[in-house]
């Protein structure tokens, strides 16, 4: 399993983890340390870890409001625990990640793996549906570009600003 995978699976069992244990932000941290020991011993950096739990946490009002919005059929409270938090991560990661390291299509991508893995029959079509959904809203980002490409049109303003 390639180590962003990996890291992204520990942070979805961590925000499993801190949901179905009463939502109690402060203890986090210990949750991220104890699953990256349990679930990823041989990873020294979980930076990356700790990075998409904290952020999925910090935006977690605006990102369930949109998971509401984009399945209204689904109450929040009643999606699976799983489903939720492979959501909430892919959301935060899809709208808040860095572009350059991690494109929405493989933000997207990777929660679908994540849906196939740990979730129900329908998971990862569940998921697919709503985070398909809410890059459609955001205009599609980075649709015909890939990263290559993105790249260079990036060093090519910051020469232009120079």
């Amino acid at each position: 399993m390639a180590n962003r995978h990996l890291q992204r699976s520990v942070a979805m069992q961590a925000l499993f983890e801190w949901d179905f244990q009463g939502m109690h932000d402060e203890l986090i941290d210990d949750i991220v340390r104890r699953n990256v020991l349990e679930f990823a011993p041989g990873i020294e950096d979980f930076e990356f870890v700790k990075d998409l739990a904290k952020g999925t946490l910090e935006k977690r009002a605006t990102i369930d409001a949109l998971i509401e919005k984009c399945a209204p059929e689904w109450p929040l409270d009643q999606v699976t625990l799983i489903d939720r938090n492979i959501l909430r991560l892919g959301i935060y990661e899809l709208m808040h990640g860095n572009y350059g390291e991690v494109p929405p299509k493989v933000a997207i991508n990777e929660s679908i793996e994540l849906a196939k893995t740990f979730g129900g029959d329908s998971s990862a079509r569940f998921v697919n549906g709503v985070l398909g959904t809410i890059y459609r809203e955001m205009g599609e980002p980075m649709k015909d570009d890939s990263t290559k490409k993105h790249k260079e049109e990036q060093e090519v303003k910051a020469k232009e600003e120079k």
